[in-house]
């Protein structure tokens, strides 16, 4: 059976986009506001982010909603209002993506709260909460959903059962973060994530954000010993860690050694390449080039 990410791809470099929100408070987000308010109060910053990656080889680019889900957006005043906003993140990078070829991803990320027995959060109401979320995405344009920087695996395999229900059309990618010694926050290691997310019916699974290069390639390998049969893998790493200079956080991985690192990807047998906090297109642009070139 055909994976349904490469279908639609249709041949199309399979590079996603890098960092968002660090980037529009670099361009003027007060600190503490969420990113999500700019898709209403500040719509075209958004898009010229989305077109600055498409113009650096973008292929995949990922809506402004990473926590627009109620329970994240209730607390920036935004209660009730979860699928206008991600209707609004999805369609704004659909005109972008329109303009370059390029598809939409729709932005899903951890809720904040806590599941079960942890947390009150119940697996039920976590489902809930992403498909008011996917509603949004679906109605606004998404090629595509992809749930990323998820701890918790129960969420996890939440956010993707909602993404199957609410939008069974649309392939699905699912990505923990593996930041605390090679497993999640929750324990989880890749191997096992990998395999759980492509038993919910995950079409792509993988990696993203984390503690840099270094550590994604060892997750790579792991992911690669891994493979389900028939899914595709993603990582997109952190550019680094961020240091203090002045101040201002730095992110200490330039875009050359981004680009070596995206060319390990590709050699290690990660199909989908992109990155995370701490990227801008500038990276973007040197690991699309590399990959194009190698």
């Amino acid at each position: 059976m055909t994976n349904r990410l490469t279908t639609l791809l249709a041949g199309r470099p399979a590079i996603a986009d890098g960092g968002y929100g660090w980037l529009l408070q670099e361009r003027g987000l007060p600190m503490g506001e969420c990113a999500e308010s700019w898709n209403l109060e500040n719509p075209g910053a958004v898009a010229a982010l989305h077109d600055e990656y498409a113009a650096a080889g973008a292929v995949l680019l990922t809506t402004n909603t990473f926590g627009a889900t109620e329970p994240r957006l209730a607390q920036h005043g935004l209660a009730g209002r979860v699928e206008e906003v991600n209707r609004a993140g999805a369609a704004l990078c659909r005109t972008v993506a329109e303009r370059h070829g390029a598809l939409v991803a729709g932005n899903v990320g951890p809720t904040g709260e806590l599941l079960e027995p942890l947390g009150t959060l119940t697996p039920d109401a976590a489902r809930a909460l992403f498909a008011e979320q996917v509603r949004g995405l679906r109605d606004g344009g998404a090629d595509l959903v992809l749930v990323e920087t998820m701890s918790d695996l129960d969420e996890a395999r939440a956010a993707v059962a909602a993404a199957r229900t609410e939008a069974p059309e649309l392939p699905v990618v699912a990505t923990l973060s593996f930041d605390t010694n090679l497993r999640t926050m929750m324990g989880v290691d890749p191997a096992t994530a990998a395999r759980a997310l492509a038993d919910e019916g995950a079409d792509a699974v993988g990696a993203n954000c984390g503690r840099g290069p270094d550590d994604m390639r060892v997750i790579a390998r792991q992911l690669a010993d891994a493979r389900p049969e028939g899914v595709l893998l993603v990582a997109q790493s952190n550019a680094g860690l961020p240091e203090l200079e002045g101040d201002r956080f730095v992110y200490t991985v330039g875009p050359e050694a981004m680009a070596e690192h995206a060319l390990e990807l590709r050699e290690l047998g990660i199909d989908v390449v992109g990155a995370c906090c701490g990227s801008s297109p500038e990276h973007l642009r040197a690991m699309a080039e590399a990959l194009a070139t190698r």
